[in-house]
């Protein structure tokens, strides 16, 4: 591919559609409801409260900031909630929201990565929201992968390492 920024929004639509996706479908069928809910202290979030956040965060940066769709985020309920939803809805959720991510991103012009935006009231480039917005997404993918691991004790074999080389086991 010539175009380095269609390149970088590409690559972007591959890491929340093909690789962090997948990790939270494969946490979430190994976690107990009580192990969806569970926080180690106050100042920690569930894994549910995490999914709340990520849908809530991607979709505010990207279908809102870059897609110019009308704002709807409830920060404060994605944290505040402990409870209710079950791993099937959550999923439901986060993936309807990565839904639409992807159609903003497939149509999104690459010439569009150096205008300016406003999210969460800070004025950034599109880019600087899109990378943002995948960041933070898998910060919180691997907040999840390790809380995951911590209440099942098991290994979450996302990998098969054979020969050295490690391939992807979804």
């Amino acid at each position: 591919m010539n175009d380095p920024g269609k390149a970088f929004v590409e690559q972007s639509r591959r890491y929340l559609r093909d690789d962090y996706l997948p990790k939270i479908r494969r946490c979430l069928a190994e976690l107990s409801p009580d192990d969806l809910w569970w926080r180690p202290n106050e100042a920690s979030n569930s894994v549910g409260n995490l999914i709340l956040h990520l849908a809530g965060n991607v979709r505010q940066w990207v279908v809102s900031g870059i897609g110019e769709e009308p704002d709807i985020r409830d920060r404060d309920e994605e944290f505040s909630t402990q409870g209710g939803a079950d791993a099937v809805d959550l999923l439901a959720h986060l993936e309807a929201t990565l839904e639409s991510v992807d159609g903003v991103l497939e149509s999104l012009d690459s010439n569009r990565l150096g205008e300016r935006l406003v999210v969460q009231g800070t004025e950034v480039t599109v880019l600087e929201a899109l990378y943002h917005a995948v960041e933070h997404f898998s910060m919180h993918v691997g907040q999840i992968i390790f809380v995951t691991k911590l209440r099942t004790g098991e290994d979450l074999r996302f990998y098969e390492v054979e020969g050295g080389v490690a391939r992807k086991n979804w």
